[in-house]
């Protein structure tokens, strides 16, 4: 009788664990999987931070489609200007972007390219295209307001860059080319498609690099980072020094 009731107790409280820990292996299991999945994204993160340094070494052949971010002022004629020094027909389709302020860099990015179709061969086929973005913020606008501008530009660049889908992004200072080379990085993470970032920067940036190349050389979005002055690779050791390009 008594060996019996001790049995019967053993039992209960066994079975009362076992519901216990199955509980509690229920509550746990949302967060195993929260630092599973976050785990196999930092080091798909990873692999695509290593994999970025080596594409210049790994180059597909073909014309690649290739999208221009252009900036007003100085960065539309400096950009042009190393257009100007590149096998164009190894970039091909092209795709410029512009802010949706800026109208001038556009007009000046088409003739350019009338140029190119004037010089190439009869029966080439030079297409290129003409996009405006969002700014994420305007000069003087406050930090407050342009958060929901920036959302805007972010879900502008996402359109923008499933629509155009392209190999090779060249950009060398504006704010324009933040968002897209975000929505760039974050494709690549995904697996969704693989853009090579070319980051140059201004050569009027002499001692420090300007806060898109700042943001893209510490975040690791850009793949390779080219600057003009010697001290600015002294600085910052995995930029490329190329000497003055403009």
């Amino acid at each position: 009788m008594i060996y019996g009731t001790l049995i019967s107790k053993i039992l209960a409280m066994e079975n009362g664990s076992s519901c216990f820990f199955s509980y509690v292996g229920f509550l746990n299991f949302p967060i195993l999987l929260i630092i599973g999945a976050s785990t196999l994204l930092l080091f798909r993160i990873l692999y695509v931070i290593y994999r970025s340094s080596k594409q210049l070494y790994n180059s597909p052949q073909g014309p690649l489609s290739t999208l221009i971010i252009l900036g007003s002022g100085g960065h539309t004629a400096e950009m042009l200007n190393l257009l100007g020094v590149l096998q164009m027909e190894r970039f091909k389709p092209r795709c410029y972007i512009a802010a949706a302020t800026d109208n001038m860099s556009l007009q000046k990015a088409r003739v350019m390219e009338d140029t190119v179709k004037n010089k190439a061969e009869a029966g080439t086929i030079c297409a290129s295209d003409f996009l405006q973005i969002y700014r994420s913020r305007e000069v003087g606008q406050s930090y407050i307001t342009s958060v929901g501008t920036t959302l805007a530009a972010l879900a502008h660049a996402l359109w923008l860059m499933i629509k155009i889908r392209p190999r090779v992004i060249l950009c060398n200072g504006p704010g324009t080319c933040i968002p897209l080379c975000a929505i760039a990085f974050v494709f690549k993470v995904l697996g969704i498609r693989w853009s090579s970032i070319f980051y140059v920067e201004s050569i009027a940036r002499v001692r420090r690099l300007s806060l898109s190349g700042l943001l893209l050389y510490k975040l690791r979005m850009a793949d390779q980072v080219f600057v003009q002055w010697p001290q600015l690779k002294n600085k910052y050791p995995r930029a490329n020094y190329v000497g003055r390009l403009m």
